[in-house]
Parts: structure tokens; sequence; C-alpha cells
């Protein structure tokens, strides 16, 4: 008997240590335009949520799930923060293991603080390391077993700015790669989009481009104004009572996509307020599943 018990053991071990990720640097060397400072990061719980902050060396965590169920498709992951620290658990790892049991290879990029002491420039650092995320995933994807034309790019909150920015932006290339750095599609979820004044997260704002930034800057990064008909497919989901980052954010960049014919789901919640991750307390319905049925409808995962 014990040694049935052993053998269960061993095998729930071996299985569980298939979804632990496997984290790498995000760069194979130098990290480009970066500057060499002592490293602080730190990993701490804050309320009980784990966030990392004083991020100067990025990283990629690999999520790869069961190979009965990988379809092929894959998504990376920003988790949100305001630009001030990653949200790395609940907007992060628990979101790329959830795709994991849609058969989704999942990837979380912890990326980079703007920090003008550790790069020469602290606007397109973060920027500069999602690109290097999808490059890295699109240029290996034979040996993760996906395709390298479904590649998708998720963001929370200030996440949501840097990955709408990359879905938006991927024409300036920060690093060197023959691939698109294009994201295939886009999902958004209570993005900061705006930095408009009568909109935008003004932390978030403050900690990319300063303080008092020049127009010229705010409408750079107000991401709803850079939409085109090329712009990734998106789908949104944001709280109407959220008090950190305006919905408002969430409705003028469908509006935008609507306006340039590029398909476009926004999921708009009576409540939840900001930073509930995968699960909002205040509603039975789960924006996972209406993310899951989107890929779906858009052929990138099979109809559940």
């Amino acid at each position: 008997m014990k040694t049935i018990f052993l053998s269960l053991f061993l095998t729930i071990c071996l299985r569980n240590s298939l979804l632990i990720a496997q984290t790498v640097p995000l760069y194979p060397g130098e990290i480009p335009g970066s500057k060499a400072i002592p490293n602080t990061e730190k990993t701490e719980l804050r309320n009980g949520i784990t966030v990392v902050t004083n991020i100067t060396s990025p990283t990629l965590s690999i999520f790869l799930p069961d190979s009965s169920k990988a379809n092929g498709t894959a998504v990376i992951i920003c988790p949100g923060g305001g630009y001030w620290l990653n949200a790395i658990s609940h907007e992060g790892y628990d979101i790329a293991k959830a795709f994991n049991d849609m058969g989704v290879t999942a990837f979380v990029v912890k990326y980079r603080i703007p920090n003008e002491a550790a790069m020469t420039s602290k606007e397109l650092g973060p920027l500069q390391d999602v690109q290097q995320a999808i490059k890295t995933v699109r240029e290996n994807a034979l040996s993760y077993n996906i395709d390298s034309t479904r590649i998708g790019l998720m963001g929370f909150s200030a996440g949501g700015h840097l990955a709408s920015t990359a879905g938006t932006h991927y024409e300036n290339k920060l690093v060197q790669t023959s691939v698109s750095l294009r994201p295939d599609f886009l999902m958004l979820i209570y993005p900061v989009i705006s930095f408009s004044d009568s909109v935008a997260h003004i932390g978030s704002r403050n900690q990319l481009i300063g303080k008092n930034p020049p127009m010229d800057k705010i409408n750079q990064f107000s991401n709803e104004k850079r939409v085109n008909s090329r712009t990734p497919p998106t789908f949104l989901v944001h709280a109407s009572d959220d008090g950190a980052v305006k919905v408002e954010n969430s409705i003028l960049f469908y509006r935008n996509l609507v306006k340039y014919r590029v398909p476009a789901e926004l999921h708009i919640y009576q409540k939840g307020g900001h930073g509930f991750g995968m699960n909002n307390p205040t509603t039975a319905d789960m924006w996972m599943e209406r993310c899951r049925n989107w890929m779906a409808s858009n052929g990138w995962i099979k109809k559940p």
C-alpha cells in the first residue's frame, strides 16, 4: 500500500513539475540601451498579491500546456502595476496556467520598470522588452510547438497600456529581428490606454513619460489615437466602477477599432473595480470564458 501511495505521490509531483514555468533571461546577452546599476529587485506580498519591484533584469517565464491539449496558439502576458511594479502572480502566472488549460502556450514577461538610471530611454525600455518577447516567441515557434501566426499579447492595467503600445507601435522596431513584431491579436484587461488629461491614469503616465510631458509625447502614447486598419483584433474587459483606470480607456480604444473595422469585442461589467485579475468578485460571470469563446470564434483555438 505504501508503495502505491508513493508511486501516486511521485506521479502527481512529476505532473505538477511540468506545469511550473521555466524562467529564462529575456535577452541572451547584454540588454540594449541598459545602464549598469545595482540589482535591487524584490519580490513581496502586498495585500495578498505577489509583486516584483525595481526590475532591471527582465525575464520570460514559459508555461507549456500538456501535449495532448496543445493547439499551437500562444499568448504573451504583461502584468500590471502602474509601471512601478509587476503584479506577477494574479495578472501573470495564474493567467498563464488558465491558458494552459485551454491548450494555449503562455509566456509571462517580467518587464523592466521605467528608470532613467537604468536605461537610456525609460519610455521605450518596457516596449523594447515586450518586442523582445514577441521576437523570442516567434523566432522559436517550432521549438515551442506553436504557430508563428497565432501569437497574441495580453496586458492588465498598465500592462494593458504596454500591450496596446506594442499592438499599435510595432513598426517602430526597438530590437533587431527579421520577424514581424505585430501581435496577431490583443487582449486588454482593465487597460490604461490614453494619456490624455481627462482619461489618463496619471500615475502610469508620470512614471513612463514624466510629469508635465509635452503634448506630442502624450499623443504618441495615447494608443487610441494610434489605431488603424492594421491594429490586431482585440478583446477588452473593464468595470464601469473602476476608480483607478477609467472605463473610458477601453471604450475609446474599442470605438476606434470599430471605426477602422478591426474585429473587436468589449465586455464592461457593472461592478468590479480595478485589479481583479481572473475573478471579478461581483459577478458569477467569468471573463476568461468570454475570452475563450472569442478566441474560438476567431479560429485561434477550437470551440469548447
